[in-house]
C-alpha cells in the first residue's frame, strides 16, 4: 500500500500561480510513476501530468503543457505540481496518484490515490 497526502491548494486569482505537493509513504519503492489529476464539478477525472520515479521522465496532457510542471524528490518521497498562468477553468479538486505498472503511467488507471486538494481560480 502507498499512502498519499496532497497539500498546497487554495484560492488564487486568474493569472496567478500555485504549487501543489504530495507526500508519499508506505511501499513507495513499488511506485513506477506518480501523477497529478483533477476533477471539476460535474466532470470526469482528468489526467494532467506524470513523472517516472526512476529517471524523472515526464508526460503532460495538452491542456496543461507549458503551464504546469511536475517534479519529484525521491529522497523525500514527494512529488510537486507547479501551476502557472492559472485560469478559472483550472478550478477543481486536484489529486496525486501512484502507479506500479509501467504500461499505465500515461493513463488514468493509477493504483493509489490521495484525498485531493481544492484549487479555486477566481476571475
Amino acid at each position: 500500500q502507498v499512502q498519499l497526502v496532497e497539500s498546497g491548494g487554495g484560492l488564487v486569482q486568474a493569472g496567478g500561480s500555485l504549487r501543489l505537493s504530495c507526500a508519499a509513504s508506505g511501499r513507495t519503492f513499488s511506485s513506477y510513476a506518480m501523477g497529478w489529476f483533477r476533477q471539476a464539478p460535474g466532470k470526469e477525472r482528468e489526467f494532467l501530468a506524470a513523472i517516472k520515479r526512476s529517471d524523472g521522465s515526464t508526460y503532460y496532457s495538452d491542456s496543461v503543457k507549458g503551464r504546469f510542471t511536475i517534479s519529484r524528490d525521491n529522497a523525500k518521497n514527494t512529488v510537486s505540481l507547479q501551476m502557472n498562468s492559472l485560469k478559472p477553468e483550472d478550478t477543481a479538486v486536484y489529486y496525486c496518484a501512484s502507479v506500479t505498472d509501467w504500461r499505465r503511467w500515461r493513463t488514468a488507471s493509477y493504483d493509489y490515490w490521495g484525498q485531493g486538494t481544492q484549487v479555486t481560480v477566481s476571475s
